[in-house]
């Protein structure tokens, strides 16, 4: 009865996510990206919607119709409203953690990381090749090499840096 009360814990502390105590320059890295990429996703998503249910101004804030040839789309209302609420909800989701260091911090970065990566990729499938789609795969690579950073995943990199 008494090693079933023992309350000593053998295997010590259980390991925090380091979501709380991220290097200064990777945590303001990874904010500036997920910052920028929220704000830019919403404004798109809302340009391609605003233009979906304004034909008037389809010109200036869509990509050509014809874009969508072949895709299971007949506007961009819907990939606009995806842009927005999908990527840049999550974006804005690993931004809000970030700031606050909340515990989730690292797993809402590498969500939001592999769901812009997705993102781009299936674009690529469906439209023509743009400088945006290098830009934003960019960025996506880049958060995801500051959450493999954070991890420790890429330790011999984090030397370098030093």
């Amino acid at each position: 009865m008494a090693g079933i009360m023992n309350t000593q814990s053998t295997v010590g502390p259980l390991p925090t996510l380091p979501g709380t105590t991220l290097p200064r320059a990777t945590r303001i890295s990874l904010l500036a990206l997920q910052g920028l990429v929220a704000f830019t996703a919403a404004l798109g998503g809302a340009a391609l919607v605003l233009g979906s249910l304004a034909p008037e101004l389809s010109t200036v804030l869509s990509p050509p119709a014809e874009h969508l040839a072949g895709s299971p789309f007949s506007s961009y209302l819907v990939p606009g409203l995806l842009l927005a609420l999908v990527v840049g909800g999550t974006q804005a989701v690993a931004f809000i953690l970030g700031v606050t260091r909340h515990d989730l911090t690292l797993p809402a970065a590498a969500v939001a990381a592999v769901g812009l990566l997705i993102w781009v990729f299936v674009q690529m499938v469906f439209i023509p090749f743009s400088f945006l789609q290098a830009i934003y795969f960019l960025v996506a690579i880049a958060e995801t090499c500051l959450v493999l950073l954070a991890l420790g995943i890429l330790r011999p990199l984090a030397r370098l840096t030093r």
